[in-house]
């Protein structure tokens, strides 16, 4: 039995032709095809990611955006001929159709200004408003980013979708400095029973021990972003300063310059040791006696007269 090439080819040359004429079918394997082509790519670049132990979240989210980019104007130039006659039939409600689209209008426009300028990555730590997070992915529509306590520099477990036409109605603050260091600040208010000079040295001394295993690290990273943003921070030394507050009380201010991840450890264990010392000077009487000052006071004054 042999087998007619010429007629089985001039078929399979029929079919094809038939089916890529047909814009429909050929719309649905070009998306299948760039969509496979962008899984491919994002996957083989998160493995290599996870192998060599880096963050290239930034790189697979440009991915996706260009892939969809390559899409879209493919499947526009494909339909161009169908899409302006449908534009000119419509032209008459045109106005209509910008102002029920103009909240997507506007989040296209702000994803161009943020791939224009460029204020934060994917990993930065960000605040928009008075929402603060780490960017986790954009694209065309929103901007998704993983809610962080800025006070704990932890994050809460939320995921917040935030619509790209509020990245241009509202002031952006790219946190990125406070994602590995940061100047925390913390106050330590007690009443004025105690003089906190008694002992402010010796909280110095071990404010100064809970940060020298970083100290070097903090230093060239302070330097760094001094560099950078060209102004002067606090750091990497440990400061602390008394004042009192509204009411009379002492308020010892303690700011360090550390680790985001170890700012509550170390200031939960300087509260302690100042706890410590505190109770310990009360003890031993080193006590502000304010009724003795004041009879000391008036007997001086008697004296006086």
């Amino acid at each position: 039995m042999s087998i007619d090439f010429p007629p089985v080819l001039e078929h399979l040359s029929l079919f094809l032709n038939a089916l890529f004429s047909n814009k429909v079918v050929l719309t649905i394997l070009l998306a299948f095809f760039i969509l496979g082509v962008k899984y491919a790519l994002v996957k083989t670049v998160r493995n290599r990611a996870i192998s060599k132990g880096k963050d290239k979240r930034d790189l697979v989210n440009n991915i996706k955006n260009f892939i969809n980019f390559v899409m879209l104007f493919l499947l526009l130039s494909l339909w161009a001929g169908e899409l302006q006659n449908f534009a000119l039939s419509i032209a008459a409600f045109a106005v209509a159709i910008v102002l029920a689209t103009r909240e997507f209008i506007q989040c296209v426009i702000g994803f161009f200004y943020l791939a224009s300028t460029r204020p934060f990555r994917i990993g930065d730590w960000v605040q928009v408003g008075e929402i603060v997070g780490e960017v986790s992915e954009t694209d065309w529509m929103k901007s998704t980013l993983l809610e962080v306590d800025i006070h704990k520099y932890e994050y809460t477990g939320k995921t917040l979708f935030i619509p790209n036409n509020a990245m241009i109605t509202n002031t952006i603050k790219n946190l990125n400095f406070l994602k590995r260091y940061a100047t925390h600040h913390f106050n330590i208010t007690r009443d004025q029973s105690v003089n906190p000079y008694l002992f402010i040295d010796q909280l110095q001394a071990k404010a100064e021990l809970y940060c020298a295993d970083f100290k070097e690290v903090a230093y060239r990273y302070s330097q760094t972003i001094e560099r950078r943003l060209d102004v002067k921070i606090a750091g990497p030394d440990p400061h602390i300063n008394v004042s009192t507050s509204d009411v009379g009380d002492s308020v010892v201010t303690v700011a360090i310059f550390c680790p985001t991840e170890r700012a509550i450890e170390i200031e939960q264990k300087l509260i302690k040791d100042f706890m410590t010392m505190w109770f310990a000077a009360r003890r031993s009487g080193n006590v502000l006696s304010f009724q003795n000052e004041l009879d000391e006071k008036n007997n001086i004054d008697d004296s006086a007269k």
